[in-house]
């Protein structure tokens, strides 16, 4: 996969280049690695040990924050507690978003309303809080820089995409740990998926590879590289673009008996209530675009970005939805 240099945006005399090469990377692969993006090493290492941390726990103080307790889809969930194309996943996470107030639910509110409310954090762990916290905020910044430059290499004012986020934008990030398969399990990691959002910001501990992504059809190791995030389009650019940015199909392959992977994707999405922009390329890329396709799943994209979380948080957490929103178990959410 492509390599950019975040760095290059910065400066007069490199960003048209460096907007270039971001826009064909995604057009092409939808998938980079990004160096020069300013991310303290430091809080790298945190980020990476604080997940150590909590999966070293005892069953009991992860299953006290289990997702089941919370309506909202947070919290932990168990390996073998999520599904990806009805498959179990081997894995084992915790889901956090914006600490915002529970909304109204039930008639006259719409379904993805259940997708906000507090998180779950785990007593016996509180920096786990605090330092998931500041990489959210580490990660937004960088997020926040690549979306212009995107905006600005497809014909557009570099502030195009930013009333979709608005102060209360939907943000999610995971923090995983993948176990070694065993023997007779699945290989399954995570099934082939793409991203709900509008783009993906992931860490991936050293020398752990396992990600791959689709590239003309067939599976491409895309293992982590020294101080690179990897960054893939969401389905919320496939469908700004028409297409021309697709949200590339990816998995994550079970590792090796007797081994573990930790990984933290961070999700940059727009406000729940949020309607996407269509923009309108210049002649020469819309000559390019290839139309809005189904999701991994063959679902439609929609445009109001909460009903595109919500179709992706239903089929992964059927015991959420069983214990709290028996409501939405159609395997594309309620409208």
């Amino acid at each position: 996969m492509p390599v950019l240099d975040l760095s290059l945006a910065d400066d007069p005399a490199t960003a048209d280049a460096f907007r270039i090469s971001l826009r064909e990377a995604t057009h092409t692969f939808g998938f980079f690695y990004l160096v020069g993006h300013g991310v303290d090493h430091e809080l790298i290492a945190r980020v990476i040990g604080v997940a150590r941390e909590f999966f070293a726990l005892p069953d009991a103080a992860k299953l006290a924050i289990e997702n089941t307790n919370s309506p909202h889809f947070r919290g932990y969930t168990r390996v073998g507690g999520e599904r990806t194309q009805g498959k179990v996943d081997w894995r084992e996470q915790v889901d956090v978003g914006p600490e915002l107030e529970v909304l109204p639910t039930g008639a006259g509110h719409p379904d993805y309303n259940v997708l906000q409310g507090p998180n779950l954090w785990p007593r016996e762990l509180p920096a786990l809080r605090e330092v998931v916290e500041t990489w959210n905020g580490a990660m937004a910044s960088v997020a926040d820089r690549l979306l212009h430059a995107w905006a600005l290499s497809l014909g557009q004012d570099g502030d195009v995409f930013d009333g979709a986020f608005g102060p209360r934008p939907a943000t999610l990030t995971k923090v995983v740990r993948y176990p070694g398969r065993v023997e007779g399990g699945t290989e399954q990691g995570v099934g082939w998926h793409s991203d709900a959002g509008v783009l993906t910001l992931l860490l991936v501990e050293p020398d752990r590879p396992g990600l791959q992504v689709e590239y003309e059809g067939l599976p491409l190791d895309a293992p982590p590289l020294e101080g690179a995030l990897i960054v893939n389009i969401g389905e919320m650019l496939e469908w700004a673009t028409g297409g021309y940015l697709r949200a590339t199909r990816h998995r994550v392959l079970a590792p090796e008996p007797g081994t573990d992977r930790i990984s933290v994707p961070y999700f940059h999405s727009p406000a729940l209530d949020a309607v996407f922009p269509a923009i309108v390329l210049p002649p020469e890329l819309a000559a390019q675009a290839r139309g809005v396709a189904g999701d991994a799943d063959d679902a439609q994209i929609f445009a109001e970005y909460g009903y595109n979380a919500l179709k992706s948080r239903v089929r992964a957490h059927p015991n959420v939805v069983q214990a709290h929103h028996p409501h939405l178990a159609a395997p594309s959410g309620s409208r």
